[in-house]
């Protein structure tokens, strides 16, 4: 995120940077990192994680980062107005239906300038997609992974958001992206002598060259990182 040059203006410019971590499970982890990563970007940022379950938010106070808060909340928001918010492998576990009115919720307790993330990952954050959202609805999707652990792109279609994960057929243009990315991969397989990111990136290339609107990457071949308009991918 801190990379992602929408939602590093949107923490840079806003007058009260509050971060919402929606839903961090049992264990405060995620909201403990992004609170450290984020403060590179600003100082003054307030990250507070959110948790419908107040055992959850108990244990999170006793052992977390005292400059960190945790509260009761869900899609609501707990009435703050954050200028970002992070939902990853929340609404997963929802009925695909549920996740148009989630996505308003979060959406009207926006700041006004606010963006939602709401993302899927795997437990050690090596494959995971994202949809950007902001006041209008989404912007973008991005895939992401260590390029190192896996055989295609397309393994990345089992942590795809809820809003896609069952439109991943044929005829859908997700389906589509994901083809194209596996012959982009398989036909960049010469360059897997320099790495497996340096593959990713030849990939991206082939991608662009055959017109899919694939975003300029953010920042050095470290990442493993995909990411296109959300009209290119929306369910038909």
């Amino acid at each position: 995120m801190m990379h992602s040059p929408r939602v590093r203006a949107a923490l840079e410019t806003a007058h009260e940077p509050v971060v919402v971590d929606l839903g961090y499970g049992a264990r405060p982890v995620t909201t403990l990192e992004l609170a450290t990563r984020l403060r590179s970007v600003r100082h003054d940022i307030r990250v507070i994680g959110l948790e419908i379950d107040p055992e959850r938010v108990a244990a999170a106070r006793a052992v977390g980062d005292p400059a960190v808060e945790f509260a009761l909340g869900g899609f609501e928001l707990a009435g703050r107005k954050p200028v970002l918010v992070r939902a990853f492998n929340v609404l997963r576990q929802y009925r695909e239906e549920a996740v148009a009115d989630a996505w308003n919720t979060m959406r009207s307790n926006l700041d006004p300038h606010g963006l939602i993330i709401d993302g899927t990952c795997d437990e050690l954050g090596r494959r995971g997609s994202w949809v950007l959202l902001d006041h209008a609805g989404p912007v973008s999707l991005t895939l992401a992974c260590d390029p190192r652990t896996i055989a295609r792109p397309s393994d990345l279609a089992e942590r795809l958001p809820k809003i896609l994960i069952h439109h991943n057929v044929p005829g859908q243009p997700i389906n589509a992206l994901l083809t194209a990315a596996d012959r982009a991969w398989a036909v960049a397989a010469g360059q897997s002598v320099f790495g497996a990111r340096t593959r990713w990136r030849a990939m991206l290339t082939l991608l662009t060259a055959d017109g899919i609107p694939v975003q300029p990457q953010r920042r050095s071949p470290r990442d493993g990182v995909l990411t296109v308009p959300w009209d290119a991918v929306a369910p038909l």
